[in-house]
């Protein structure tokens, strides 16, 4: 089992900056790869970005692109979310996944979930 807890979030204003953190506990050495999912009020969880564990390959949403950086330290066994240019529809619960497998943009493919953080983007 692998055990994810985020830290992070909170209020912004539009234009601002928030870094999430997850850091990954337990059988972390199973950790194929780490990502971002984000729910936001009245609409389904989505896929915002991931890192592959070894090689570092990343992976993200048209929408956060050229504004968000994932990034993991793999000494600590956490992965960052760096939100730059926050946008108020950017305002939702961000949740910590991680999986074992290659599906790395689903939330089907996530076997690991942390709690969620909220971030809250004021216009």
């Amino acid at each position: 089992q692998v055990q994810l807890v985020e830290s992070g979030g909170g209020l912004a204003q539009a234009g601002g900056s928030l870094r999430l953190s997850c850091a990954a506990s337990g059988h972390t050495f199973s950790i194929y790869a780490m990502g971002w999912f984000r729910q936001a009020p009245g609409k389904e969880r989505e896929f915002v970005a991931t890192v592959n564990w070894i090689g570092g390959s990343t992976y993200y949403t048209d929408s956060v692109k050229g504004r968000f950086t994932i990034s993991r330290d793999n000494a600590k066994n956490t992965v960052y979310l760096q939100m730059n240019s926050l946008q108020p529809e950017d305002t939702a619960v961000y949740y910590c996944a991680a999986t074992n497998g290659a599906v790395t943009q689903e939330s089907y493919g996530m076997d690991y979930w942390g709690k969620g953080t909220l971030v809250t983007v004021s216009s």
